[in-house]
């Protein structure tokens, strides 16, 4: 595969090297500072392109596929606002996205079951459940879109409760989550690559589900796989659907 790396930050710069090692080819690099200057002409002779950059830098780029006909996997989170919108636009225009809040195989399997622990203890309600999550000082954005993906699997599997709330800690603001509402605590430290846990916490006893990623090379490795899988496809994605965890 050609593939336009729109970012590079340290994920772009893995994803490459991930692309290089995997055989294909990087032939545009786009960040802030060549941005402006990019044209569509300039994604003509690509297959593909994968966005790791900002949220507001990401939905102009699926604008710039779109017109330019390009698939597109689109990793950076804080634009769902948008994804409707997004997905109206990609479907009628017959154009290929595939998002997700992480690419991770790990993850993906850790979603999944975590579905079903969510489904198994929905009957047992002296459990109580809440989400954390840890990452670097640099992140942007808080909840991560991971324990946003993470909160949401609880949500269409409980009963109690019906939408999350988000607690950071050290931002002076205490938040105390009403009975139906799925607290999603946000700690950000040095360089942490990601730590999400579910907890449910009884009178009695407390069930920890948890994944910790060593580097980001999982979220870089992914990208690359979940692009093989778009090319060639059209429609509207999200990256659960690469998986098939029920065979």
């Amino acid at each position: 595969m050609k593939i336009v790396l729109l970012g590079y930050g340290k994920m772009g710069q893995l994803i490459e090297r991930f692309a290089m090692k995997r055989g294909h080819e990087v032939v545009l690099v786009v960040d802030e500072n060549n941005r402006e200057s990019i044209e569509i002409e300039d994604l003509q002779d690509a297959d593909i392109a994968i966005d790791f950059s900002t949220p507001h830098a990401a939905l102009e780029n699926i604008s710039l596929c779109f017109e330019a006909n390009l698939p597109l996997v689109v990793g950076t989170t804080g634009w769902y606002d948008h994804l409707e919108e997004v997905r109206e636009t990609c479907l009628e225009a017959d154009q290929a996205l595939l998002y997700g809040s992480n690419f991770s195989i790990g993850v993906n399997i850790f979603f999944h079951i975590n579905k079903m622990l969510a489904k198994a203890i929905n009957p047992y309600k002296q459990y109580d459940v809440q989400v954390e999550e840890i990452h670097h000082i640099h992140k942007l954005d808080a909840p991560s879109g991971t324990a946003i993906t993470i909160a949401e699997g609880i949500l269409e599997n409980t009963d109690g409760k019906k939408s999350w709330v988000n607690s950071i800690e050290g931002s002076g603001e205490e938040i105390i989550p009403k009975a139906e509402e799925l607290l999603i605590e946000s700690l950000r430290i040095e360089e942490v690559p990601g730590t999400h846990t579910v907890l449910y916490s009884s009178e009695v006893d407390q069930i920890e589900f948890k994944h910790t990623a060593h580097s980001r090379e999982g979220f870089a490795l992914g990208a690359v796989i979940a692009a093989e899988w778009l090319l060639g496809k059209k429609g509207f994605f999200q990256v659960t659907e690469m998986f098939d965890f029920n065979n």
